[in-house]
């Protein structure tokens, strides 16, 4: 990251002193708080914490309003301060199949076990300007009992069971897990690896690759097979007693997309998965990462690397939106030498070439001069 930029100082301070006037606006209108902004903008939280990596939602409410709403800008607040608290350590795997579920739809059953919660979604609404927003008033309140996670076993769950879905990996508590926030990451990279960056990555890159699989760069056109949002609890394995400790729950949301078949001589045809999980309610997110995903599996699946999405390289180092608006807007500081350099050497380049164009017409004219005289 491209971050300090030497200056004078007085009109550092007072560049700092307008951006603080800008951002708290007309004195006027009431200034919004960090818990009005944690309670009713939670979509934009949510995407603040994952690209943050980072579950706080007060931390992330506060981000974004110092950021003047700027989520790119939020989420780096929120990762540069994530980067000063101590790890004591890891938590046990997510058990999403115990969800207490929100949400749950599928779009590959119309009726399923446990059955369809639609939950609170944009996907119904007309999307008109809903103008009485501005007036005051409380909507009614929606029910908030969660639904029965044991009755609600996950779609590729029950395709698995017959042999139809490509079966999970292996868990085995013993094998180390990357951290791309400790290392950097290396080509070609393992699958959690490359699915620790497609959860903190752009959510508007990630989106734009996978619609380009599915428009046929990459050939991607899999079946929504589950898509759930709610709260699952976190354990933390806590050594001195020997057993997990439960710390609460966080809010989720996983997507496990159902893929073309695939199979071979050795292995009878079965649909292949793309997967995605993210902090808070983050349908689009998760969507978009299950499909790069599946796409970014195309080598080890046995098909051949032609289109950008299934590149591991070109997805996983440009879809940090933090480095990428680093190397951007570094384009902001200064570059004086470096740019009086190129421009001494257009200068002499322009001199040569006028030079040889100026010798060119010379010993053109004098070719004509002599035309002329015979």
């Amino acid at each position: 990251m491209y971050v300090a930029v030497k200056g004078g100082e007085a009109a550092i301070d007072n560049a700092h002193a307008w951006l603080a006037d800008r951002r708290r606006g007309d004195r006027a209108v009431a200034e919004i708080a960090p818990d009005q902004i944690r309670e009713q903008l939670t979509l934009a939280v949510d995407r603040v914490m994952n690209e943050g990596s980072l579950y706080d939602r007060d931390l992330a409410a506060l981000a974004i309003k110092q950021s003047r709403g700027d989520l790119i800008e939020a989420a780096f607040l929120v990762r540069a301060y994530r980067t000063t608290l101590p790890r004591f350590g890891a938590t046990e795997p997510l058990d999403t199949g115990a969800m207490a579920v929100a949400r749950r739809i599928s779009a590959t059953y119309k009726d399923l076990p446990g059955g369809q919660i639609l939950g609170p979604t944009f996907d119904y609404t007309h999307r008109l300007i809903d103008f009485a927003l501005a007036a005051d008033g409380e909507p009614p309140r929606a029910p908030t009992a969660p639904a029965d996670a044991a009755a609600m076993p996950r779609v590729t769950d029950l395709l698995a069971g017959e042999g139809l879905l490509e079966a999970d990996s292996p868990y085995d508590p013993e094998a180390p897990v990357g951290d791309l926030t400790r290392e950097p990451v290396t080509y070609p990279a393992a699958r959690d690896l490359r699915l620790q960056q497609l959860a903190r990555g752009d959510e508007g890159f990630l989106l734009a690759l996978a619609y380009s699989s599915q428009r046929g760069f990459g050939s991607t056109h899999p079946f929504a097979g589950e898509i759930r949002m709610g709260e699952v609890e976190l354990e933390f394995d806590c050594a001195d007693l020997g057993f997990a400790v439960p710390l609460g729950s966080i809010t989720v949301t996983e997507c496990q997309m159902v893929n073309q078949f695939a199979g071979s001589a050795d292995a009878a045809p079965a649909f292949t998965r793309g997967y995605g999980l993210a902090f808070g309610h983050a349908e689009r997110k998760v969507m978009a990462m299950a499909l790069v995903d599946r796409a970014l599996r195309t080598q080890e699946l046995g098909g051949e690397v032609v289109a950008p999405v299934q590149d591991q390289e070109f997805v996983l180092s440009h879809a940090d939106n933090i480095q990428a608006t680093g190397f951007v807007e570094h384009l902001k500081l200064p570059h004086y030498v470096d740019f009086q350099a190129e421009l001494g050497l257009v200068r002499k380049l322009r001199a040569e070439w006028t030079a040889r164009r100026e010798a060119r017409d010379a010993a053109a004219d004098t070719l004509a001069d002599r035309e002329a005289a015979e």
